[in-house]
């Protein structure tokens, strides 16, 4: 480990004089004609601005200068916001999400919540792994983890569960194994609203990667542009902060996915990101942002094979229909034919277990086939959404606006 000061301009001014510990990777050394200087790479500075922007800029979600975090991305469903209702109030005031990242038939399941900030989706996720279960979150601000520490006991005493289920690591979402956590270890990755502020989103999926179980899944929402950004709107510390100067242009995740190893990038839901805010409104232009909940799973590759399936209606929650993506919904008891791709993630994940498969052309009468994966554009989905009367209004219930939105 070194210690070193922070230096440069724009969005280093923030972090100037102050000590950041960091492993050698993070570190970069430039010669200036006889002197060395020890700079700090761009990961560094952004990780230092965001920590203090979290840990001591931040108090309580009003005093976010934008909507980008107070976007919902989806209605919430009745058991969720039950689950919900059973989160301490201190710990939903410090809740600064884009979207709802509770995935679906997770009893059982281990978990890793990146940036798990104050633990609002951690103590949500807990109720419905159940005691069997385990969430983990992992977050770089000691004042957010704090708060998500200090109502561990609250929350267990609350659930009925007679040990934790749920634990607090402090660490990167770039340094998961340093952070000790365990390669292949985990059912579901979920984030939300913090990938876009790491600068290598590449480095947060290979680490969410190598923490995944085979078969597993990274289930996450985040704000995505319309382009790719200016160096000024990349540099502006207030932009970071707000999950604006670093989001990722939308096509740039499904090259980095694939990269990575994740099959394509399945979208669930999309809702324009309104800034609300003319000075910043001003500095970004023409560029527009929307609030996205996309699925990766860590499933082996080979040559797809379509076939036939029935959804025999386990899941929690969507007993009579599963909604696995904006594209396809499977209804109990009825056979559908799926694409190779989405085959293959249905029989090497979790779902196995709630779908029965049959080889394609078989006498079972056909119910419909579902459309083969397309790329879908995040945006035009917001419009269709919107369109439709769902998901398009910035900060409805459980957003961030009101703790108190959903009890």
């Amino acid at each position: 480990m070194y210690f070193f000061s922070c230096c440069g301009n724009g969005l280093f001014d923030s972090c100037l004089h102050l000590d950041v510990k960091v492993t050698l990777r993070h570190v970069v050394f430039v010669r200036a004609g006889s002197t060395v200087c020890v700079c700090v790479c761009v990961c560094v500075c952004v990780c230092v601005c965001v920590c203090d922007y979290y840990g001591k800029i931040l108090r309580k979600t009003s005093d976010l200068k934008t909507n980008a975090c107070k976007t919902p991305a989806q209605p919430t469903p009745a058991f969720i916001r039950d689950a919900l209702m059973k989160v301490h109030p201190d710990v939903c005031a410090r809740y600064y999400g884009c979207g709802l990242v509770v995935p679906l038939c997770v009893e059982g399941c281990r978990i890793l919540d990146l940036g798990s900030g104050s633990g609002r989706d951690c103590y949500v996720l807990s109720q419905l792994v159940g005691e069997d279960g385990h969430v983990t979150g992992i977050d770089m601000t000691e004042i957010q983890l704090e708060v998500a520490r200090n109502y561990v006991d609250y929350h267990m005493n609350v659930f009925g569960y007679k040990k934790p289920n749920v634990s607090f690591v402090q660490g990167y979402m770039e340094a998961l194994t340093e952070a000790g956590l365990e390669k292949n270890s985990f059912d579901i990755v979920i984030s939300n609203c913090v990938v876009n502020l790491s600068p290598d989103k590449k480095l947060v999926l290979a680490e969410a990667y190598s923490v995944l179980k085979e078969g597993g899944e990274l289930y996450f929402s985040d704000i995505y542009c319309s382009g790719q950004l200016t160096e000024e709107i990349r540099n502006h510390k207030v932009m970071w902060g707000e999950c604006l100067g670093g989001a990722l242009w939308w096509k740039d995740l499904l090259r980095l996915a694939d990269e990575v190893g994740f099959s394509v990038p399945r979208l669930l839901t999309a809702s324009i990101v309104s800034v609300g805010n003319e000075e910043l409104q001003h500095i970004l232009g023409d560029f527009k942002f929307v609030s996205a909940t996309y699925r990766l799973f860590k499933v082996p590759k080979g040559p797809p094979e379509a076939c036939r399936v029935v959804y025999n209606g386990g899941v929690t929650g969507a007993e009579d229909r599963l909604r696995f993506d904006c594209r396809n919904t499977f209804k109990a008891n009825e056979v559908v034919e799926v694409d190779g791709e989405l085959a293959n993630i249905l029989k090497c994940s979790r779902f196995a277990p709630d779908f029965n498969f049959q080889p394609p052309g078989g006498s079972t009468e056909l119910c419909c086939v579902n459309p083969k994966a397309d790329i879908v554009d995040p945006f035009e989905l917001a419009v269709e959404l919107g369109s439709q009367g769902l998901s398009a209004a910035t900060g409805g219930c459980c957003s961030t606006k009101s703790a108190d939105c959903c009890r």
